[in-house]
């Protein structure tokens, strides 16, 4: 059996049953080692079609091209604020600090120790609604067309503003994270804005669950070597672990 028409069986089986697939029973049906079903199950986690996991793997959901705000805060709770929180720990008490929109960056705003003096700019309007009032922290607002589904200020205003600037850290986000394919984002607009925080900051910290990896969005923001640390959750299956930390930026995972 060809490789072509072993991802195309085990696909099927996954689709006629409840999603799961297990790496032995996928190896005996199949008749070949675990070792072939392993690097089998590599190959369409990249494409995206699944997830892999120890033993085995389940068939991706589709999410919906760009599910608003609110329903991205409703999933991964736990894991959000586990990296959120390990975030935190890598931010100075003072600095410049760039968040942008999405609801990883607003759960780092939210973390953020009462005591920190920190200048915070970001495009995100529901970042600026939740540190506008705190007295020790500055809040700078980008400027630029606002999307009602990210509540996000995007465009060239946004980019302007950003490129007579310089920060200690930026943090982004992002709807997919592949090895290949880098970050990436639903619309070229957002991955403008995460370019140009990219381009002014000193470090350039990834901020993502484990189950954006494995996923793809429409357009590619940066590659994963252009950040200096990945912070992700331990729910991040040991191949990606391994390969993840041979490209480049440091790997630190929040204990859930």
């Amino acid at each position: 059996m060809y490789p072509a028409e072993r991802h195309a069986a085990i696909l099927a089986g996954a689709r006629e049953g409840d999603g799961a697939l297990s790496v032995a029973e996928l190896s005996s049906r199949l008749g070949v080692t675990p070792e072939t079903i392993r690097r089998d199950l590599a190959v369409l986690e990249r494409q995206g079609l699944i997830r892999r996991h120890h033993g085995g793997a389940v068939l991706a959901r589709r999410p919906a091209f760009e599910p608003s705000l609110q329903r991205r805060r409703e999933g991964e709770r736990i894991e959000r604020a586990a990296v959120a929180r390990l975030v935190v720990e890598q931010l100075p008490e003072e600095g410049v600090v760039l968040l942008d929109s999405g609801a990883m960056t607003l759960e780092v705003a939210a973390l953020l120790p009462h005591t920190s003096r920190l200048l915070v700019v970001t495009n995100s309007l529901p970042i600026v609604a939740l540190l506008g009032g705190r007295p020790r922290l500055t809040v700078l607002a980008l400027p630029g067309r606002v999307r009602a589904v990210t509540q996000a200020t995007v465009g060239a205003w946004t980019v302007e503003r950003l490129s007579g600037l310089h920060a200690d850290v930026a943090v982004l986000g992002a709807n997919g994270v592949g090895l290949t394919s880098g970050a990436t984002t639903t619309l070229p607009e957002e991955a403008e804005v995460k370019r140009a925080m990219l381009g002014i900051a000193r470090r350039r910290i990834l901020a993502v669950t484990a189950a954006k990896f494995g996923t793809t969005s429409f357009h590619r923001a940066a590659g994963l070597d252009e950040f200096d640390q990945i912070v992700t959750d331990d729910g991040l299956d040991p191949d990606t672990v391994d390969a993840l930390a041979e490209s480049g930026p440091e790997l630190l995972l929040a204990t859930t």
